[in-house]
């Protein structure tokens, strides 16, 4: 995957070692065609690339972005701002965990509360002042 977009999307820094090796796409073709993309091309692969990032489907996508473009402002700019904002996200931001789907795995678990109260969906919006906590072992 970190190839085929010809970007580290995972984050980990073990990956840029792939795109210094084989600069080239991956496949049978990718050392020798080179095609260049249409613009919805382009805007495909930008699209597929967050949804791969932020661990989405597409109707979640779908539906973020249909959020985003309700709200005032650019439209790109509010998505990125509400995909950021989501517990999984939010968890791997702070570094409670390596890596998106890990973040998501903790919440899911129930390892978090979020203003005192146990919160097991990734998907939830975090506000500006929420407090994330680790929840106590029994």
């Amino acid at each position: 995957m970190v190839r085929t977009y010809a970007d580290n999307i995972f984050g980990n820094p073990k990956y840029d070692k792939l795109l210094n090796r084989k600069p080239y796409s991956p496949g049978q073709h990718g050392q020798g065609r080179r095609s260049r993309l249409s613009n919805f091309g382009l805007q495909l692969k930008e699209k597929q690339k967050i949804k791969f990032m932020y661990g989405l489907l597409e109707k979640q996508f779908s539906n973020c972005f249909k959020k985003a473009d309700k709200m005032k402002g650019e439209t790109g700019t509010n998505l990125l701002q509400l995909l950021e904002r989501r517990l999984d996200n939010v968890i791997y931001r702070l570094g409670f965990s390596p890596t998106r789907p890990s973040g998501r795995q903790l919440v899911n678990h129930g390892h978090f509360l979020v203003n005192g109260k146990k919160i097991n969906i990734p998907s939830a919006i975090v506000k500006i002042g929420d407090v994330i906590q680790v929840r106590e072992k029994k």
